[in-house]
Order: structure tokens, then sequence, then C-alpha cells
């Protein structure tokens, strides 16, 4: 059987899926067709139901539950991990409601964090995630929401926080913060799904199994990113959360399901996020 696969080249998704994709672990007579894509493409992807498994934005997943299944493992989930706003003067955070910001699409959790906090911070342009910093630095824009790894290089380009859009989250709801998730096309048999989510696993427990030696699938598509900034990359993305939601993690989405509800971004709550 072969099945589609999408996912970023950003560090802890090629730490994530090495050893399942380069065949490291039994892989139960599963191939895969893997594309690797920016985030927001893969968002966009999900909501035309392109591929059989895809990383997407768990603001995506509240419009896409119908077709998509969350898989257990694979998730990036965590505290200390949420979206940065940053601009290159000091700002108060009373003016964001006034500034143009540049986001990393529309479609990402970013966005819904600060459309969750800042409903009418409005004037929001969509760039490429590892676009953000430049255009904040050329004052195309006065503010930037920066994710992935810009959250470790921001300040050695002279840019200021303006707010943690991650603490804010964690504050207001007293949840975990649901980046993104791993999803399986529902139209898949439940068994198949099944066993790619325990490969996912399987993949991320050999992964660390071998850290902290980085593998060429990683550090080839981290470009021309430093080994350090990779490292604490796959250290704050991947965690207990990746291997495993649990109850926590659950309970985490289904918070940010209800306050997207509770703001009228969604209709109503889906009675089953997983397979």
């Amino acid at each position: 059987m072969k099945l589609s696969l999408g996912f970023s080249p950003c560090p802890n998704d090629t730490f994530i899926f090495d050893a399942l994709v380069n065949k490291k672990i039994d892989t139960k007579g599963i191939d895969f067709d893997v594309v690797l894509e920016d985030v927001e493409t893969l968002n966009q992807w999900a909501i035309e139901g392109k591929l059989d498994v895809t990383k997407l934005s768990y603001n995506t997943f509240l419009h896409t539950v119908d077709k998509y299944a969350l898989l257990h493992s694979g998730s990036a989930l965590g505290n200390g991990v949420g979206p940065l706003l940053i601009a290159k003067q000091t700002v108060e955070s009373g003016n964001i409601n006034n500034l143009k910001i540049a986001i990393p699409g529309v479609n990402t959790t970013a966005n819904l964090l600060l459309s969750l906090a800042y409903p009418n911070a409005t004037n929001k342009i969509a760039y490429t995630f590892n676009d953000i910093e430049d255009t904040v630095i050329n004052e195309e824009v006065d503010a930037g929401l920066i994710i992935h790894e810009n959250r470790f290089t921001y300040q050695a380009k002279g840019l200021h926080k303006i707010i943690d859009l991650g603490d804010w989250w964690e504050q207001y709801s007293g949840a975990a913060i649901p980046l993104g998730g791993i999803v399986a096309n529902r139209a898949l048999d439940k068994d198949v799904i099944t066993t790619v989510d325990q490969l996912i696993k399987e993949s991320v427990l050999y992964s660390w199994k071998h850290y902290p030696s980085l593998t060429p699938y990683v550090t080839n598509h981290a470009q021309e990113m430093i080994e350090d900034v990779m490292r604490q990359h796959i250290e704050l993305y991947v965690n207990d959360y990746t291997t495993d939601l649990g109850t926590a993690g659950t309970k985490a989405i289904e918070t940010l399901f209800s306050k997207a509800k509770e703001a009228n971004l969604i209709t109503s709550l889906p009675q089953n996020i997983f397979y």
C-alpha cells in the first residue's frame, strides 16, 4: 500500500519522520509518497483533501475535522512554544490593533491565536514564515508574527518582542498550546490509520534514541540553519506530546475548539477529533 504523506522541511518534522520515510523502522508494508512543503501550503491542501496523511495547523483542523482524523502521535504542542509578535521598535501591547502585521498564513494556529487575543487587529498580510523577519526589518509592515526557528533568531537581528501569544494562550485557557498535528483522511481504513499512527510513534522514538546526532535528512532540509538552532528547534517542538498526545494534549485541543466556537470561528464542536 502507498500513502501520500506531507510535512514541512523544518527540523522538528524531519526529525519525527526520518526513520519512517527512510525505512529505518519496519513500515508494515506501507510505502509513503512524501512531499515536503511550507505549513501554509499543507494547510491549503488539507482544506482541499489532497493528501492521505498530512501535517496541518490546528487552526486548519478546526475546519477540516470532517475530512481528517487526528493521530495520537506527531503533534507539535506544548508549553512555551507559541508564536511571538515582534517589531523593529518597542511597541506597547495596547497599540497592537493599529499595526500592519505580517502573518505566516491565514490558516496557521499563530494567526488563530492572534485573532483570539486581538480580534480587532485585522490589518494582516500573509507571508511565508521565514520571510517575516525581513519584512519587519525592511519596514514593509509594523510587526511580524513569527513561528518555528525564528523565535531563536529575531533578537540577533535587533528585533523586539511585543507579546508572546503562547504565554497569552496558556494564561487565557489554562491549557498547553496546540500548534500543529498529524491527521489521516477519514476515508482510509481504520486499521491502516492505526498502523500509521503507531509507525510515527516508533519513528519519533527511533530519532530520540540516536539523538543528539542529526542525520543528513534533517540537516539537508534545514538548509542554512546552524546546528545549535536545529537542536533548539527539535528540543522545543518535539516532546512527550509528540510521542503521544495523552489526556493533557487532548484537553488542549478540545479547549482550542471550545475557544474557537466561543469566538464564532466555528459553528459547532466535533463529535470526535480522533479516528
